[in-house]
């Protein structure tokens, strides 16, 4: 009996042990630490970067805030709005948010960067967006430019960290400054293996924002989180990004966004399928239609679109996690008769580079293609190490 009850004990002990180290390395995004930051928000007026995926729970940011007695003034909106409900690439207009009454400044619509107005009597502005992890997501260049505008009628900002998806990589050729816009702003690859607070950190310390300003930045780290740690947000960060797979996806499929191949906008699996109504020799095909809050007007809209379904690509090729994929880019331009129509200018510019363009246009194998990024990425890798907040 004896024996039972000591084995009894030491079970208890394991157990609880375990459970202990569950909880210990669960990962904790920083807008989920509110007993770090409630103490620095509270008496100030305040201004927040947010949209449906700043959640803290089930709870949006702004909400939990509002209801800690924290005075926020003014929302500000990266692409797709508020409450995710817009396409990608339509411009939206400012508003009050009738549940909060909160005045909402879009930054994407007839200003990308918060005006000195819109700014005016704020104390700090909070910024609290997930992350996909590509260049060319545009809440990067939207970032950029609310640390520019702080940075200039000097209000300091506050990044809360969320982990990137794909922070565990990093690939794709580096953006040649010519080719900046809005879907890539500073010389960095495709992916670029930070979260957004790390970002952050190097965009102010590399003098990338205008006229060479620094931002008064804070950022307060995830917990329990490093690069190599497999998460993925609840909330979709953006409408056509609904789940992990499509996530990891992204930064191989978006460069069909400019192409005439479609990656499946307009169907329940964006950025998970890709095809277009000529491609031959595929048994896969979607019919791209109108999808309210995802996309209006989809590419091919009622047509039989051909390709491939990539939906369990990475539970069936494990070892393909943490590269870019360019046979897929390869196929369709090959499978189309390399058509001189089949890149758009747009190309150029998610690329961050006209070489990528012509290698494909040559007949380039992937792997050669994939070497010529190499030096680019080393050089990448010296400024990335210095601005990283996590082993």
């Amino acid at each position: 009996m004896l024996n039972k009850i000591k084995l009894h004990l030491i079970l208890t002990v394991l157990i609880l042990s375990v459970c202990n180290l569950l909880a210990y390395s669960q990962v904790k995004p920083a807008a989920y630490q509110t007993e770090k930051y409630f103490k620095i928000l509270h008496g100030k007026k305040i201004g927040i970067v947010a949209n449906a995926s700043s959640l803290i729970g089930k709870v949006n940011i702004v909400d939990t805030l509002i209801h800690s007695g924290i005075d926020i003034k003014v929302v500000f909106t990266p692409e797709h709005g508020y409450k995710l409900q817009e396409d990608a690439g339509q411009m939206s207009t400012d508003y009050t948010d009738p549940d909060s009454g909160l005045r909402i400044i879009s930054l994407y619509g007839i200003k990308k960067k918060p005006a000195a107005m819109d700014l005016a009597g704020l104390d700090m502005v909070v910024f609290d967006i997930q992350d996909a992890g590509a260049r060319f997501y545009t809440y990067l260049s939207t970032l950029s430019l609310v640390m520019e505008a702080c940075a200039e009628s000097n209000i300091p900002v506050l990044v809360l960290d969320r982990p990137n998806p794909n922070a565990f990589y990093i690939d794709g050729p580096v953006l040649e400054m010519k080719y900046k816009s809005f879907a890539g702003m500073h010389p960095v690859p495709v992916v670029y293996g930070m979260t957004i607070g790390e970002y952050a950190k190097m965009v102010n310390g590399e003098g990338w924002l205008k006229g060479g300003v620094s931002c008064d930045l804070s950022v307060l780290p995830i917990e329990n989180y490093n690069h190599r740690t497999s998460w993925f947000p609840e909330a979709k960060p953006s409408p056509n990004l609904p789940t992990a797979n499509s996530i990891l996806l992204y930064p191989s499929l978006c460069f069909f966004e400019g192409t005439v191949i479609s990656v499946g906008r307009g169907t329940s699996t964006p950025f998970e399928v890709y095809g277009h109504p000529g491609l031959q020799g595929y048994s896969y095909s979607f019919t791209p239609e109108a999808i309210k809050g995802m996309d209006s007007k989809p590419m091919y809209k009622g047509k039989i679109c051909y390709g491939e379904n990539l939906n369990q690509y990475y539970s069936e090729h494990t070892a393909d996690k943490g590269r870019i994929n360019l046979s897929w880019l390869i196929r369709a331009y090959t499978g189309l008769g390399s058509k001189p129509d089949f890149f758009n200018p747009y190309f150029d510019q998610l690329a961050g580079t006209a070489t990528l363009q012509q290698q494909i246009m040559k007949g380039m194998k992937a792997e050669d293609i994939r070497n010529s990024w190499k030096a680019g990425i080393e050089a990448f890798n010296k400024i990335r190490e210095r601005y990283l907040l996590y082993p």
